[in-house]
């Protein structure tokens, strides 16, 4: 599953420790289980680039 999602991140031009590290930071930190899709290597490029701009 850990390759699974180190690879989506490789297709997704997402550097996956700063993903790994910031998706498990959201978790400890409370991130509701409804909004799981939001933590998916895609969605975090996605949130990523919101933040450079």
């Amino acid at each position: 599953m850990i390759a699974s999602l180190i690879e989506s991140c490789k297709l997704n031009s997402v550097d996956p420790l700063a993903y790994l590290t910031a998706t498990l930071t959201a978790i400890v930190k409370g991130h509701k289980q409804s909004r799981i899709d939001e933590l998916l290597p895609w969605n975090y490029a996605a949130s990523a680039a919101r933040q450079l701009t």
